[in-house]
């Protein structure tokens, strides 16, 4: 691999992590010192702490001030704002994302580079082997496989936050909500080569959990916001229109099955089913129409990501 690549980035959310941004600080510190890279800056989002871990960053960039870089946010915004405004200020040639609570352990980074050497653009990782209960791991499970299936990338985990992106990746997408998730979907839409590693999961020393049930709620829903946004973009009447076609040939099948039955001679004013068919029509019309709607907007609207495509896609 050419010795273009410089600097490395670690792109680090915090919320209430006081105990453990130290050790990770220097566990990351000396994994660095294990590859060919020289120079490196540790980003800490401090993402509306409510203990000390603010005073614990402000501590080491007192002490490592080449190697730190802190941001803070007034309050919690969440993790892909907080990464996003790391994305932002890092200005390493690679760039890793991990979690603040240790369970992503720092001696990995090696791996990962040594794996994107093997020509991708994105190393995912894959906690292959859990600490945590069946009440996490299963939904867990469902939820990347759902993922997979909906977003044509075969991934085992797409909510470790462990992951390794080349700088151009994340220059060139926005994430917002809870689509910190989906980042390899992203950036395989642009063209970008996703592989994964497998890694060792840390139990949990300190603090506990930021996340419940409900971030499988949001996440469905996100990867809806996905799929739609990344498939169906650039040709909205696909999604639309195809619904639309769809409806309409139900309509079709039930009221022409109402009308067989009318010549002869059964009442059809009484029936569901003839309420059900018009219905069906009705929002066929709706759903094409809606489609056609959306591409005159698209084709009238600057929409810089066919830019971005042709652009990733040169050499």
């Amino acid at each position: 691999m050419s010795q273009k690549y410089l600097k490395l980035s670690f792109v680090i959310p915090v919320l209430n992590e006081e105990h453990t941004l130290e050790k990770l600080f220097f566990g990351i510190k000396e994994a660095v010192k294990k590859t060919r890279y020289k120079d490196f800056e540790v980003i800490f989002i401090d993402d509306g702490s409510t203990d000390s871990s603010w005073l614990v960053i402000e501590t080491l960039k007192d002490n490592y001030t080449n190697n730190i870089v802190a941001i803070k946010f007034r309050k919690n915004f969440g993790k892909s704002l907080a990464l996003y405004a790391g994305f932002l200020k890092a200005q390493g040639d690679l760039v890793f994302t991990m979690d603040a609570d240790l369970q992503d352990n720092p001696a990995e980074i090696p791996n990962f580079i040594n794996k994107l050497d093997e020509g991708y653009d994105v190393v995912a990782g894959w906690k292959k082997i859990r600490h945590d209960p069946l009440s996490k791991i299963l939904p867990s499970k469902i939820f990347n496989k759902v993922t997979s299936m909906f977003s044509g990338i075969h991934l085992h985990d797409f909510n470790c936050g462990f992951k390794l992106y080349k700088k151009e990746v994340i220059k060139n997408i926005e994430i917002y909500g809870e689509l910190h998730r989906f980042i390899p979907v992203l950036a395989n839409y642009y063209g970008f080569k996703i592989s994964e590693i497998a890694v060792k999961h840390n139990e949990r020393q300190h603090g506990v959990s930021k996340y419940g049930y409900e971030r499988y709620i949001r996440g469905f829903l996100d990867l809806l916001t996905v799929t739609i946004t990344t498939k169906y973009l650039q040709k909205p009447n696909h999604l639309f229109g195809g619904l639309g076609i769809l409806f309409g040939l139900i309509g079709f099948l039930s009221l022409s099955y109402l009308i067989i039955l009318w010549f002869y001679g059964y009442s059809i004013g009484h029936r569901p089913l003839l309420l059900f068919g018009i219905l069906s029509a009705m929002l066929s019309v709706q759903m094409i129409s809606l489609g056609l709607i959306s591409e005159l907007i698209n084709k009238n609207s600057k929409n810089n990501r066919i830019e971005k495509i042709v652009e990733n896609n040169f050499d």
